[in-house]
Order: structure tokens, then C-alpha cells, then sequence
């Protein structure tokens, strides 16, 4: 990750005199006390001295600065009568461990590949244990971790670009409690392999990540790639660390001779100025380069066959950016002091006029480019070209049967340069040498699962993954074996995680009944804000409020009941005595006592009906009798039709009348 470079620079050769004896040997115990506690200082304790060096203080107490005694001190244990401090222990007399410098473990099979097109790595590890570095010996040298090219395929037409879509992976991520929509900021100032993107429609960019995935480009118009922050080369061959590079024409390992250069210089002008064609530039071109000489109010512009205008059209100016045209980008470069420019790797897909804006005097404005040219007249058919084999390849892997292989490159016969192999006859060519290398199996070694996910998302689980000892016999062919084979310690399978508390969270009660008992109503339930234990009770704003849990829903226990009619007590007879009239109230009521007007007519009680009140019996006085005045049969008819209530009728029938 670049953080070892100070160790590249070779240390300087000089011859160092080392003391012969041991300074435990110069400068006993009692001497060591001395100098850290004065004169009158000397051992007091006398067991773990090769740990702990205890003195007599200037006060006489037994004290310690909780270093060892220097190496050669003497020293004795329950088992060495005599014997001295080596490395913090008491070891016997004159002897010392022997050292065993470390030794390297076997690569680990190549992880998954980075990205899928576009030319990822993946990665393998090894370890400095076979055996490990004890008793003061040397650790390993050389690589621990290496890298491999791997899908190096061109991504599809249409494909999002890798680090553009690292960018977008931040848009449903808040910055500073807003959300934008993040595109690559490649400007200067940054590093290439940190992964800063632009917030867009906004003028600023921040650092999302300080390493990009590995696999992603360091710059658009360079195929090295990033890996662990660091920008590492890659070959036009898109492998890793590789040597091929493209010629002028952009042919990888190509001798040039497929294209020629075109160099030019326009200084024309309008006098009342407007767009000028400066030149064509064909189909297939590399390398192009469009420059102003000097600063000025014109501007370069770019434009199709078909007169459609990619850059700078109709008198509307760009702003300075990457424009992808025709297969390929242009960078268009418009600097407040320097004389703007137009540039692009190719090669393009189609013819483009370079034109210019004029706007005053044209200064002059420089271009050259590439353009690809047939073979034939070339010059390439006086140079020979044959089929050659490379050395051997480096073995495919270290144990249990690997490759090598010579492989069949085209080279020129003058200068011996590797070349495209259509230069040489397919027909002649020789086969690819294979063959076995490293055939021995592969020491025992442990085959690490991944982590399973975390049983819980905070406030601590656990996760396990599968420890087998396993050993590789062949290219494809493992066997497993007893843990015991693998000399290694057993590496963990299960472990904690997620221990972080987790946030406040919403916890609801119980809803209450629906409300009213019939038609449709609400629930209701009180919605607390809680810790994850449940034992604290936070304010609501300390929980999201948009995954807080409804307060209030609708419900419905069925139909309710239809209005009906509702009648009043009656009220008292219009009549004192005899035949009257009596009142009620009748309305229509919904079954919560609302006044309604759905009840039918046909159903609604009388609010009025007929009454009759008794009469009082007139007072007689004592000394005249009652009796009917009439004599004729009709008091009887009086009594029957009940006639008696009227006064007139009552008096003159009393008799018959008396009682009723």
C-alpha cells in the first residue's frame, strides 16, 4: 500500500565491531543496580531477574524499574543451577537457543476477481510459517501478498464506467443530512486512487472512500490500474506488471508502421470572423492533438461529416470538460492563462472536421495526429518475420502440478521486436510447448470458509465459518485430513460481532378497541421510543421518524344498526272531564342518538291520540236527595252510552249516574 518504500534503499556497507562478551557478563546484577540506584545500591531479589531487576533503594527498600537484567546476568531456577538471561529467560550457562530463520507457507488459492470486464485482479496470500521465525532468526523475505490480471475483457458497449458506478453507490447514503447524486471528480489535487466524487449540480467534492475498488483505472486515458490505493502498471495486454505497451499506432506491441503522422499548422482568417475548417480528421485516428499557439477570443470546434456539432456549435461555448465522441474521449482544455487545446487517445469511430471560432485574428493553431495506412507499401514487406518461442513461463503453481509454457510470438527478423502475429503466415505456426512442473503435493494447510452472516445486527452476536486441514494433490484434486496435519494454530471458527449498541427503536403498545362499536372507526395505540433492551424511554426525536410505526388506523366491527322511530311518554288530556286529546313526541334516531331522516314513514307511531278524563261528582247538598229527575227510561241509555260525565246528564240522572 506504499508504506514500505523507505525500505527499498540499500543501507550503507559498513564493519561494526560488536562486543564479544555478553554485557550481563561486563556489568553483573549488583553493578546494574548501581547505576540506577547509586553506590550503595545492590540486588535484593533474586528470582525472575531475567524479567525483573529488583534493587535496594537509597530508603532500603526492595524496589524495581520493571526492566530485565541485561542479557548474560547470571541467573538460577528450580531446574539451572547456574545459568543467564537470554531474551528474558533464565537459560543454562554458556548455551543460547539455537535460531531458526522463518520460511514461507504455500500461496493460497487466487480470491475472486475485482470486477467482472475491464480487467480486475485477484489476490493470494502467504504466510511466514513453515517454519515461523523463532529464537531470534530471520523473518521471510520476499512478497506475502500478490496480485493477478484477471477478466481482462473489454466491458460491453454501453457498460457504466467502474469508478462512476463506486460514485452512485453513495446516492442513498446521506452527506451531512442531504442526499446528492455523486459522478467522479478527477481534477487535480487528488489522489488518483482515492475515490473523490462531485456532487452534481453542486460546486464541491468530497472523499467517499480512500481507496478505490482494486481493478479501477487511475486515470481515464491510462490503463494502470489501483490496487490497495497504490497505482500499479499494467500492460496494453491489460496484464498486470506487464511489458507490452502500444505503439504510436496504439497497437499493443505493434512496430509502427501501421499508421502514419499527420502534422500541420492553420493560421487562415475571416475577417468578419464565424466558424473555419481547420482539418479532417479520419476515421481510425490516434493520438490527436489540436492546440492554439497562443491565447485568444477564438475557439476550437468539432464536428460530424454531417455538420453536427459536438463542441462549441452555434456560437454556444462549453465548458471545459471530457466530451465522448466518436468512440472515444476528447479532452477539451480551455486554462485561463494558457492557449486552449483538444486532445483524445482514439482511435475514433468516425471522419470529424476540426473547426474554429473566430472571434479576431487567428494566431495559428497546431495539430497532429495518426492515421491508420494499409500495409501494403508500408516498407513492411522488405522486413522478414517468423515465428519465435519465449523462454519457459514461471510454473503455473508451486505444488501439486503446475504449467509452464513457451509461448509462439511474431518477431521481426531485423531487430528481433515481438510484433502483431498477423505479420507472420498462420499457416506456419509452430505450437504452444507445454509442460508439468511442480508436480509434488502441497503441505497441509487450512481451508478458511467465509464468515456466515452475523446472527444479530447490534448489541453482539456471532458468526461461524467452516476450518477444515486440507492438502492439495493434484490441479484439481484435494483430500481433507486430521486437524492434527496441519502444523499451523487452528485458526477461529466462531467468533463475535456486531457488538456496537444498537440505536433507539420504536416500540408500540397494544391498539386500543375500535371506536364507535359499529360503522367505520379507529384504533389507537401509544408508540414509544426505546432502547434496544427496552429499559430506557428516549424523546421521539432521537428515533427515525420515518420508521415510526402508525398511532391511529381504521376499523370496522360490522353494520350498525338502522334508525328507528322513538316515541315520547304521551302528555296529559286536553280535557279536564270527559273526552280529550293527548300528545307525544316521536323522532327518528340513529343508533347513537342522532337526529336521522332515514326512517320510514309507513313504521311511525301516532303522536297524537284520543283521551277521556274522569269528572268529579257534583256536590249535593244534605237535605236534597238524589235521584233521576227524569222518569222516562232514557238515564239507563245515559249509563250505557256513558253519557254520565256531562253535567246536564249527570243531574238528571244522579242515581243512575252515582259511582261512574
Amino acid at each position: 500500500s506504499g508504506r514500505g518504500t523507505c525500505l527499498d534503499n540499500e543501507p550503507p556497507k559498513r564493519d561494526f565491531l560488536y562486543p564479544a562478551v555478553a554485557p550481563g557478563q561486563v556489568y553483573d546484577a549488583d553493578e546494574q543496580c548501581r547505576f540506577q540506584y547509586g553506590a550503595t545500591s545492590r540486588q535484593c531479589k533474586y528470582g525472575e531477574v531475567c524479567r525483573e531487576l529488583w534493587c535496594l533503594s537509597k530508603s532500603n527498600r526492595c524496589v524495581t524499574n520493571s526492566i530485565p537484567a541485561a542479557e548474560g546476568t547470571l541467573c538460577q531456577t528450580g531446574s539451572i543451577e547456574k545459568g543467564w538471561c537470554y531474551q528474558g529467560e533464565c537459560v543454562p550457562f554458556g548455551t543460547w537457543p539455537q535460531s531458526i530463520d522463518g520460511g514461507w507457507g504455500p500461496w493460497s488459492i487466487w480470491g475472486e476477481c475485482s470486477r467482472t470486464c475491464g480487467g480486475g485482479v485477484s489476490s493470494s496470500i502467504r504466510h511466514c510459517d513453515s517454519p515461523a521465525p523463532s529464537g531470534g532468526g530471520k523473518y521471510c523475505l520476499g512478497e506475502r501478498k500478490r496480485y493477478r490480471s484477471c477478466n481482462t475483457d473489454v466491458c460491453p458497449s454501453g457498460a457504466r464506467d467502474f469508478r462512476e458506478k463506486q460514485c452512485a453507490d453513495f446516492d442513498n447514503m446521506p452527506f451531512r443530512g442531504k442526499y446528492y447524486n455523486w459522478k467522479p471528480y478527477t481534477g487535480g489535487g487528488v489522489k488518483p486512487c482515492a475515490l473523490n466524487c462531485l456532487a452534481e449540480g453542486y460546486n464541491f467534492y468530497t472523499e467517499r472512500a480512500p481507496a478505490v475498488i482494486d481493478g479501477t483505472q487511475c486515470n481515464a486515458d491510462s490503463l494502470d490500474i489501483c490496487i490497495n490505493g497504490e497505482c500499479k502498471h499494467v500492460g496494453c495486454d491489460n496484464i498486470l506488471g506487464s511489458d507490452a505497451k502500444e505503439d504510436r499506432c496504439r497497437v499493443c506491441g505493434g512496430d509502427g508502421s501501421t499508421c502514419e503522422a499527420i502534422e500541420g499548422f492553420f493560421n487562415d482568417s475571416l475577417p468578419r470572423g464565424g466558424y473555419m475548417e481547420v482539418v479532417q480528421i479520419p476515421r481510425g485516428s490516434v493520438h490527436i492533438e489540436i492546440r492554439e499557439v497562443a491565447v485568444s477570443k477564438n475557439y476550437i470546434a468539432l464536428k460530424s461529416e454531417e455538420d453536427d456539432y459536438y463542441i462549441n456549435g452555434a456560437w454556444t461555448i462549453d465548458w471545459p470538460r471530457k466530451f465522448d465522441v466518436a468512440g472515444t474521449a476528447f479532452h477539451y482544455k480551455r486554462p485561463t492563462d494558457e492557449p486552449e487545446s483538444l486532445e483524445a487517445l482514439g482511435p475514433t469511430s468516425e471522419n470529424l472536421i476540426v473547426m474554429i471560432l473566430l472571434q479576431e485574428q487567428n494566431l495559428g493553431i497546431k495539430y497532429k495526429f495518426n492515421v491508420p495506412i494499409s500495409r501494403t507499401g508500408s516498407g513492411d514487406n522488405e522486413v522478414g518475420f517468423a515465428w519465435n518461442h519465449l523462454p519457459w513461463s514461471e510454473c503455473s503453481a508451486t505444488c501439486a502440478g503446475g504449467v509452464q509454457k513457451q509461448e509462439v510470438v511474431c518477431k521481426r527478423l531485423d531487430d528481433s521486436s515481438i510484433v502483431q502475429n498477423n505479420y507472420c503466415d498462420p499457416d506456419s505456426k509452430p505450437p504452444e510447448n507445454q509442460r508439468a512442473c511442480n508436480t509434488e503435493p502441497c503441505p497441509p494447510e487450512w481451508f478458511i470458509g467465509d464468515w456466515s452472516e452475523c446472527s444479530k445486527t447490534c448489541d453482539g452476536g456471532m458468526r461461524s465459518r467452516t476450518v477444515l486441514c486440507i492438502r492439495k494433490i493434484g490441479p484439481s484434486e484435494e483430500e481433507t485430513l486430521d486437524a492434527a496435519n496441519c502444523l499451523t494454530h487452528r485458526p477461529i471458527e466462531k467468533e463475535p460481532c456486531n457488538n456496537q449498541s444498537c440505536p433507539p427503536q420504536w416500540v408500540a403498545l397494544d391498539w386500543s378497541e375500535c371506536t364507535p362499536k359499529c360503522g367505520p372507526g379507529f384504533k389507537h395505540r401509544i408508540v414509544l421510543c426505546k432502547s434496544s433492551d427496552l429499559l430506557k424511554t428516549f424523546p421521539a426525536v432521537q428515533c427515525q421518524d420515518e420508521n415510526k410505526p402508525p398511532v391511529r388506523i381504521r376499523c370496522s366491527l360490522g353494520r350498525c344498526p338502522p334508525p328507528r322511530w322513538v316515541a315520547g311518554d304521551w302528555g296529559q288530556c286536553s280535557a279536564q272531564c270527559g273526552l280529550g286529546q293527548q300528545m307525544r313526541t316521536v323522532q327518528c334516531l340513529s343508533y347513537t342518538g342522532q337526529a336521522s331522516s332515514e326512517c320510514p314513514e309507513t313504521l311511525r307511531p301516532p303522536s297524537m291520540q284520543q283521551c277521556e278524563s274522569k269528572c268529579d261528582s257534583t256536590p249535593i247538598s244534605n237535605t236534597e236527595e238524589c235521584k233521576d229527575v227524569n222518569k222516562v227510561a232514557y238515564c239507563p241509555l245515559v249509563l250505557k252510552f256513558k253519557f254520565c260525565s256531562r253535567a246536564y246528564f249527570r243531574q238528571m240522572c244522579c242515581k243512575t249516574c252515582q259511582g261512574h
